[in-house]
């Protein structure tokens, strides 16, 4: 299989050659063709299986067909979660169609709109926006969604997550009646189902691999720990296993921070991506990463869908998700494009829920591991091949009788 039989036209199979890219994943195969023939399209794949490009490919050929843009109008919309997200769609974006007559734009929250409203003064042909600053751009009545002949709605479960349901409500509202909606993600929800069944019409659907799962390219295993020894068991897993890169995630921003002033004291390069950080130093840090300039980059999971990264070895759980979908996104950012990778996590007794729900989720009981040195004083109950808790850590019992005045004896020779 090759993409000029997926029917592509001959200036975005050579783009495509430029960049080596050979063989079709599965979901490209069955996504391109679907979206060429105008069929609205509900896609699950894993993250790292090459989703963008197909959805992407088909949109910049059928716009490189079809005319001219209007002013302050677009013809394409990419509606996604998070900034990380919408800066690496539109990349792609942008490298896919070198060659073509088109205009790309990227729109997100946390710098000047004066630029954004500027860029659609021309008109664009693909847009990519996370949905608050698209709405921003609107009443500021920089955008008109007239043109709109496909919307794509990229991670669409995320944006549910984080709260966008009202935004995409109004979104949906402004857009024409009559279009091309595509839905991408690595997960599915019964709310996104639910939704699908709302915005798409007869849709294709595609399931490359089964809902939910991981990479199996990637090995993942926990290490059982005591909470207050997580960061200090990072550090020596570094060192142990020598990976000249890892991505790691911890819950919040305060946990990210501290773990990055712990590395520069262990003179170990790091940075960090957190909600607190303005979005060019976000970029910054991600660049570095990119670059290898940075051998650790810090997140918490605002990034689990924003980063890709070529060869990333490893992924490292500092926390676990308290939503269990994020596990997956967060172990795609390695083994991508059918490379291998790790996926470790610090797992303390207080997290036993969240390994549960996880265990659920991908239908997989994670390997359990205790690290030399680091067997924890609160033992993680054990789980079953269906995630649930089956056994609670027992409770020291408290001495009764001669063992009690023992205890007190010793405790008062001391």
């Amino acid at each position: 299989m090759s993409f000029a039989s997926l029917g592509l036209i001959d200036q975005i199979v050579a783009t495509l050659d430029a960049l080596a890219y050979t063989t079709p994943t599965a979901v490209q195969e069955q996504a391109i063709p679907a979206v060429l023939a105008g069929h609205d399209v509900m896609a699950a794949a894993q993250t790292g299986t090459g989703k963008t490009a197909g959805f992407t490919l088909p949109i910049l050929q059928r716009l490189s067909k079809s005319g001219v843009v209007s002013p302050n109008a677009v013809r394409a919309l990419i509606l996604v979660p998070t900034r990380e997200l919408a800066e690496q769609v539109h990349e792609s974006v942008r490298t896919y169609a070198a060659g073509l007559p088109l205009r790309t734009m990227v729109a997100y929250g946390g710098v000047s709109i004066n630029p954004q409203m500027m860029a659609l003064r021309k008109g664009v042909d693909v847009m990519v926006a996370t949905p608050g600053r698209l709405l921003d751009l609107q009443r500021q009545n920089a955008v008109r969604f007239n043109e709109v002949k496909t919307l794509v709605l990229d991670e669409a479960d995320r944006m549910l997550d984080l709260g966008f349901a009202r935004e995409l409500d109004g979104i949906m509202k402004l857009l024409p009646k009559k279009r091309q909606t595509l839905l991408f993600s690595a997960t599915f929800s019964d709310q996104i189902r639910a939704l699908s069944n709302q915005l798409l019409r007869e849709p294709v659907r595609i399931e490359a691999t089964p809902r939910n799962t991981t990479v199996a390219a990637v090995r993942q295993w926990i290490i059982t720990v005591d909470k207050k020894r997580k960061s200090e068991l990072f550090v020596h897993l570094l060192k142990r296993h020598d990976w000249p890169q890892v991505l790691a995630f911890a819950r919040t921003r305060k946990g990210v921070d501290e773990l990055v002033a712990l590395l520069d004291a262990k003179r170990i390069t790091a940075d960090s991506i957190h909600g607190d950080k303005p979005q060019p130093a976000r970029l910054r840090a991600l660049a570095r990463f990119k670059a290898g300039d940075v051998r650790v980059l810090v997140a918490t999971d605002v990034a689990a869908r924003g980063i890709d990264i070529d060869d990333l070895p490893a992924v490292i759980n500092v926390d676990l998700p308290i939503v269990a979908e994020d596990y997956v996104h967060r172990t795609g950012r390695t083994g991508r494009a059918g490379a291998s990778g790790e996926a470790v996590s610090l797992v303390c007794a207080d997290e036993v829920e969240q390994l549960a729900a996880i265990e659920v989720l991908t239908r997989q009981t994670l390997e359990r591991i205790e690290e030399p040195g680091f067997a924890p004083d609160h033992r993680v109950p054990l789980t079953d091949a269906r995630g649930q808790i089956v056994k609670k850590p027992k409770k020291p019992k408290k001495p009764k009788g001669d063992a009690a005045v023992v205890k007190e004896d010793v405790r008062f020779r001391r």
